[in-house]
């Protein structure tokens, strides 16, 4: 695997070892003691699996008191992926990280906790699977607005061919977003 850190104690592009031949590929898609020297000595306690359709914008989405860092990985598709550093203290406060994840490159995006998450699906259709280091809590669930010019993300398809959820939409400004101390 190979690591590559994005921001001092920020994201990091991950890109495995890929084993082709006649029959198809291996590759590994996780080791911890790899993960603990590149990333951080985190442990994941929840897997998810999403599959959207072209032009679904999920995101961007964070936990406040519980929050989640994750280890994310498109398996069938093509997104464009996006981390927010929503920690005050950090010197890449207000930053964003975005890379393009799919089924070819098959590299993964490892979001540390503190960042606001979110992903646009550029293929017909995507599954997206990601580990988290803690469990989903609906009621600590906070939403940055995916378009709001702060962070300076740069979606690659206009506004008009997204298929966003009423909950998105409603996401907070980045000036008026709660922030990690």
């Amino acid at each position: 695997m190979e690591f590559t850190s994005l921001a001092p104690n920020g994201p990091v592009l991950l890109t495995p070892r890929v084993h082709s031949d006649e029959r198809g590929f291996f590759m590994e898609t996780f080791r911890q003691n790899e993960f603990e020297t590149h990333c951080g000595a985190w442990l994941f306690v929840q897997d998810n699996h999403s599959k959207s359709r072209a032009g679904v914008l999920r995101g961007m989405h964070y936990q406040l008191a519980r929050p989640q860092g994750k280890l994310v990985r498109v398996i069938c598709g093509r997104v464009y992926d996006a981390a927010v550093d929503m920690r005050a203290s950090s010197p890449t406060f207000g930053k964003s990280f975005c890379a393009v994840l799919d089924d070819e490159n098959r590299r993964m995006f490892w979001v540390p906790p503190g960042f606001a998450h979110g992903f646009l699906v550029l293929s017909p259709e995507a599954e997206f699977v990601y580990k988290c280091t803690d469990y989903y809590a609906p009621d600590d669930e906070h939403c940055l607005r995916f378009d709001d010019p702060a962070p300076g993300i740069v979606w690659p398809l206009p506004a008009r061919q997204l298929f966003i959820s009423d909950k998105d939409r409603q996401g907070l400004s980045f000036d008026g977003s709660p922030k990690y101390a």
